[in-house]
């Protein structure tokens, strides 16, 4: 069984809650199903859950290449110089991020109101970048953005390999056939 969630903001990748956040086991999951992969607890969007470990495996292993397609709302404009040096891979205190495919795109329309909502600062202009990613070091799009002096102020994970979140709501969840 494959399940796609829409993880809210600040819910916890895993079935148990901890320091007072809440975790996964208030969705109506089934039972049995893990987390392929992780998602941080101020980001949002697409968790894949399996009760496959080879599946889980295939979908969360570096050396398969899933796709991974991110929106990020960052705190001022990158100029294509900055866009280039994030597609090219940027050196992180754990090693050199692979190339990665990398866009300034207008805010995603099919985009829900976040929970809390996201602070802006009146005197500084945000950009929506759309990246794509082969690999997942810890928090990488986050620490990426940073690295170029542009921080993340809201992050969701679009897809996973051909697998999105049209048509699922923040904290609902289907079923899917598998990668």
């Amino acid at each position: 069984m494959l399940i796609a969630f829409n993880k809210p903001m600040n819910v916890l990748s895993q079935f148990t809650s901890e320091g007072g956040w809440p975790a996964l086991d208030g969705f109506g999951l089934p039972k049995g199903v893990y987390a392929a992969g992780r998602l941080d607890r101020d980001s949002e969007g697409l968790l894949l859950l399996t009760d496959d470990g080879g599946l889980q495996a295939r979908i969360s292993s570096p050396k398969f290449k899933k796709p991974k397609v991110y929106y990020a709302l960052v705190e001022g404009v990158p100029d294509p110089q900055t866009l280039d040096k994030l597609m090219k891979g940027v050196r992180l205190r754990d090693g050199q991020t692979a190339p990665c495919e990398v866009e300034a795109v207008p805010a995603p329309d099919w985009l829900w109101d976040r929970d809390p909502p996201v602070r802006i600062r009146k005197s500084i202009t945000d950009t929506w970048l759309k990246l794509t990613l082969s690999e997942g070091k810890n928090r990488q799009v986050r620490r990426m953005c940073a690295h170029v002096c542009f921080p993340v102020i809201r992050l969701v994970r679009w897809s996973i390999g051909p697998h999105d979140l049209t048509d699922l709501a923040p904290g609902k969840w289907r079923e899917v056939v598998g990668v």
